[in-house]
């Protein structure tokens, strides 16, 4: 028998691999009020790349869009809002500057949660691309009514 003759284990079997044009998206709404920011981030982040659905493909863009409001009442343990540094450069010599997260949420409170995400993500194209169907605001209101997002569900883990 040649060896290109021989039969498959399960013929009928295959893996499912999404195809660009075929994924279905949802939107999904979270208020960010009361929310720790790793933990929120994370989940955030793993609906965009689409962890949550059964036809998760790697190197394909199958996530939701999310739409993040009160931004800017999210909350942190320990002495973060003190200690924790957000660093950015001009590209000049000495252009180098920093805001704490306390004066990074009164200024950009959109940005926490952004930059927060985008560290969970893929470094490369896709990962810009998914970042891109995050919705972020700091208050309570947002334009995104027609296409009624459901609310995202928060898994929290319940330690004993």
């Amino acid at each position: 028998m040649h060896w290109r003759t021989v039969p498959t284990a399960h013929p009928t079997k295959s893996t499912m691999s999404a195809k660009p044009g075929e994924v279905d998206r949802r939107w999904y709404i979270v208020d960010a009020e009361g929310q720790n920011l790793g933990r929120l981030a994370a989940t955030i982040a793993e609906t965009l790349r689409g962890k949550r659905s059964p036809s998760f493909t790697p190197h394909v863009d199958c996530g939701d869009f999310v739409v993040v409001t009160n931004a800017g009442k999210i909350t942190v343990t320990g002495q973060k809002l003190d200690q924790k540094r957000y660093w950015r450069h001009s590209g000049y010599p000495g252009g180098i500057r920093s805001r704490t997260l306390r004066e990074q949420l009164d200024r950009r409170p959109e940005e926490v949660i952004r930059m927060a995400v985008r560290g969970m993500l893929p470094k490369n194209s896709l990962g810009r691309k998914q970042l891109l169907k995050m919705k972020v605001y700091a208050g309570s209101e947002h334009p995104h009514e027609a296409q009624s997002p459901e609310p995202l569900r928060l898994e929290r883990k319940v330690i004993v």
